[in-house]
Parts: structure tokens; sequence; C-alpha cells
């Protein structure tokens, strides 16, 4: 199954060099991936070097040239989700894309997420296909162990909150808080039902 991929979840698993980790979870490769056609544009120059810093975003280009380009498309879906508050147009490209070709969505923008429940139709058209950054988490922590991927995930700390608390140097516990996270989450988001990541309950 494709796989498309939001900025905000792009940056922090590449960043992280977990983004072939994640999607490997939903059954992808890279190559099945689609990401928004501004990104690599984005990562020059804009919000997401002020936000992540010039150089971690330079180092990102390679792997944003790698995934393919979501192609324009009409839809009556992105017709319904451009004037919502809360989801920006980005956003609404890939929720419209999901929505029509039933494929996951990989995305980190959990205001987005909130505001699907105000479109008719959309939490059940999604439900099952958004992969949030609290699930992937919970995946990885299983495949890759838990203290590999608190060394990978490193780098993230100072731009998550949900890393930062996760992971952070006092809490032993991190697939716990990791799931609270998740929980959280996909009780705000309700009835649309975010893809449940295959790992244990603690």
């Amino acid at each position: 199954m494709k796989v498309l991929v939001d900025t905000d979840a792009f940056c922090k698993l590449g960043l992280a060099g977990l983004l072939t980790d994640a999607v490997a979870h939903l059954g992808a490769q890279i190559a099945d991936c689609e990401r928004l056609p501004a990104l690599p544009h984005m990562l020059r120059r804009g919000s997401l070097p002020r936000r992540f810093g010039q150089q971690n975003c330079e180092s990102l280009l390679e792997a944003a040239d790698s995934i393919r380009s979501l192609q324009p498309f009409t839809s009556d879906w992105l017709d319904r989700f451009l004037p919502v508050p809360g989801i920006d147009p980005g956003e609404a490209q890939l929720f419209s894309a999901a929505a029509d070709r039933k494929q996951f969505v990989l995305s980190g923008d959990k205001r987005a997420l909130r505001a699907i429940v105000n479109v008719e139709g959309a939490a059940q058209a999604l439900s099952g296909l958004i992969v949030t950054l609290d699930a992937v988490l919970i995946a990885l922590h299983d495949s890759i162990g838990a203290a590999a991927l608190r060394t990978r995930i490193a780098p993230l700390r100072p731009f998550d909150t949900t890393v930062g608390i996760c992971f952070s140097d006092g809490n032993t516990d991190s697939l716990s808080a990791a799931w609270s996270y998740y929980n959280s989450l996909a009780s705000e988001v309700a009835p649309l039902v975010l893809w449940r990541p295959p790992s244990r309950t603690p």
C-alpha cells in the first residue's frame, strides 16, 4: 500500500533516520511513498529552517527528492477539507487522496486530525488510515528495541513535545508514555479511528 507522508512527519522521522522503518510497519517502502510538492522548497526557506534549523533541513533534501511528489488531482473530498479551520491546504490534499484511494497518511499534525470530525463522512472514510507519530514510536519500540529507539530519537527531543517527554532522561518507561499520548489523541479525534500499532498495550 502507498503511504502519504505529511511535512511534519517527514521532518521528524527523517531527522531521526526512522522514516524507512516507519513506513515498513505499514507494509511499504520509500518508493511507495508520496509527499507534498512544496516540501523541497519548504526545506530550503521559510518556517521549516526556522523551526528545525537550516543545517537539519538541508540534510533532509536528498530524502525529500527521493520521494515522489503527490500529483495535482480533483476530488470532492478536497472541496470539503479546504474550508475547514485547522486543516491547511497541504493536509487537505493528503486527506483527500487518502480518502479517495484508501491509502495511509503518516501525519504529525494533531490540530488537523482533531478537525477531521468537522467534515461530514471524513471520519468514516479515513478510519484506520491515519498513522500518528505516537503510533510509529510504539511500533518502533518493539521492532528496533527501546535502547536503539531512544538513541535514534534523541535529535527530535528539542523539536517535539511528545518525544521530549516520552524519551526524557528521567523517563524510564517510554512505551507507557507513548501509549498514553496515543490513547489521549485517539479519544479526542473519535469517531475517527487511528491506525493502531501492533504492539502490546502496557
